[in-house]
């Protein structure tokens, strides 16, 4: 069998060990060609590749990015796309090509498939949006990486009791921000799926303030929004590709807290660092689960399927329906979120789950009713 990869979209950690999976799952196991396409989409239609086997692949496991480069070009944005990428298929001999990226890659993964192409998908996201898999390779080591950097920020806002606002990736959703602000132990954490009230941020970091604690971590998504009617944030620029260009949001809310509380606020945007440098172990061994998965399901003709970890086990799932949503913080991981924030003197129980509530509150009354 003769399989093109390539990889689309923006760089994570542990996209080598995707190739390096397929690779060895094909050459070694199952006597099998793999073509690297250059560029992602680029380099199928203008025949940009290299053939990788065993040898191009060796030490490439630590490496971060990807050593066939990548881009958000696609098939569909050109008049000749769907030709330029048949074409491909007939010179090379193709059987299969291994489509590996995020929500937007899976998307023209699908739409080949639909066509009539045989693709497999891989799914790539540091920000672990896409439904249907428990976990994306690379989202570890950026929560990682963050979750260092707010380690080292703590001890600079202790020195000059500052409030530091530190921006994470998340355009849609906030699991970067909620991991790393529980690893980090952030004072608060704001995220997409919870719009955020300036004016109750604001108070709960004067009332922490008041209690003697000067050092004030918050860790906010760039996709984050403030709760309608609360104040208006700049609406962002679109790049060549639609996509918002999210970020900024951090400088927002750090003007906002110093001009509200009076209290020195700085921010820290970690950007691109996020998606740079060696993965760690866990995203080194789900890209490699992926990488042999995604070549035997093109071996078993699994066309339009996507692998997945789901329950610790690596599974196939239609792309169409892994694309129709996407995959938010898990509500009870919003509930510890909201128990570990600043309390105010008029929370009460925060974070506590509604049935624990209602038998609380009935426990109250009956110690109250004992007591007359």
């Amino acid at each position: 069998m003769r399989i093109g990869i390539l990889t689309g979209g923006g760089d994570c950690p542990g996209l080598n060990a995707v190739i390096r999976g397929s690779v060895r799952a094909a050459e070694a196991t199952y006597d099998s060609t793999v073509i690297g396409f250059r560029s992602a989409w680029t380099g199928v239609m203008q025949n940009d590749y290299e053939i990788l086997d065993v040898d191009r692949c060796r030490g490439i496991l630590p490496l971060g990015g990807t050593i066939l480069g990548t881009s958000r070009d696609q098939p569909f944005a050109h008049d000749d796309g769907l030709k330029r990428v048949r074409k491909a298929y007939d010179r090379h001999g193709l059987d299969a090509i291994i489509g590996i990226g995020g929500e937007g890659s899976m998307g023209v993964v699908n739409r080949l498939h639909e066509k009539g192409f045989p693709v497999i998908g891989v799914p790539k996201t540091i920000d672990n949006d896409i439904a249907l898999t428990e976990m994306t390779f690379g989202f570890q080591t950026a929560v990682q990486v963050c979750t260092d950097a707010i380690d080292r920020l703590h001890t600079t806002a202790e020195s000059h009791h500052r409030v530091l606002v530190v921006e994470v990736m998340g355009r849609h959703v906030g699991h970067i921000a909620i991991w790393s602000g529980l690893a980090g132990g952030a004072a608060i954490t704001l995220t997409p799926e919870e719009p955020f009230d300036i004016d109750e941020v604001c108070e709960r970091i004067v009332h922490r303030h008041r209690k003697g604690r000067f050092a004030t971590i918050v860790v906010v998504a760039e996709g984050a929004l403030p709760r309608e009617g609360t104040f208006v944030i700049p609406e962002p620029e679109v790049d060549v590709y639609g996509h918002k260009i999210l970020g900024g949001i951090g400088s927002i809310l750090a003007r906002e807290i110093q001009g509200r509380t009076g209290i020195e606020s700085r921010m820290t945007a970690l950007g691109h660092i996020q998606r740079g440098g060696s993965p760690v172990a866990f995203d080194r061994v789900l890209g490699t689960r992926f990488g042999v998965a995604a070549v035997e399901a093109a071996l078993d003709g699994a066309w339009g399927q996507m692998v997945a970890l789901q329950k610790g086990q690596i599974e196939r799932v239609p792309i169409a329906e892994a694309i129709g949503s996407l995959k938010m913080v898990d509500p009870d991981l919003l509930r510890l979120n909201t128990m570990f924030q600043p309390r105010l003197p008029d929370d009460e129980h925060p974070g506590m789950p509604e049935g624990h509530r209602d038998r609380l509150g009935r426990a109250e009354q009956e110690l109250l009713h004992a007591d007359g």
